[in-house]
């Protein structure tokens, strides 16, 4: 198995083998601030949240190639981002918009809000079922 993470003072995404072995860089460029990822290992998907200049919800393959943007409009601050598997389904929360949306994530279409609040500064959102999990700060 390997571990995915983003690295913010080096504005990276990484992977290793779970004993740390075989780490290498597989985003770097074109990321300012990354926030959150997410994997869907039977598509082959990661996806990540972008906080820096442009902020976005990107997606690429699980080695950093074909990578695209799916979300660069009305943004602002996106932080959690979660995949319903069964729906296919990508959530994300934003901590300056205070609303959790969703999107189609092979198309990135179908942009839809789920849910909406204010002064919420949301921090992180999962996906279980037909449930949502937020937390705020």
């Amino acid at each position: 198995g390997n571990i995915y993470w983003t690295d913010h003072g080096f504005n990276l995404i990484e992977v290793a083998r779970l004993n740390g072995s075989f780490r290498y860089v597989i985003i770097s460029q074109g990321l300012d601030q990354p926030r959150s990822i997410a994997l869907h290992p039977e598509k082959g998907y990661l996806f990540w949240t972008e906080w820096g200049q442009n902020p976005c919800i990107g997606r690429a393959r699980l080695d950093g190639s074909e990578k695209v943007v799916l979300v660069s409009l009305g943004i602002a601050w996106p932080n959690g981002i979660s995949i319903d598997y069964e729906e296919n389904k990508l959530y994300w929360c934003d901590a300056r918009t205070d609303k959790i949306e969703r999107i189609d994530l092979e198309s990135g279409g179908n942009r839809e809000i789920v849910l909406s609040g204010s002064n919420v500064d949301m921090f992180s959102v999962a996906v279980f079922g037909a449930y949502i999990y937020w937390s705020d700060r």
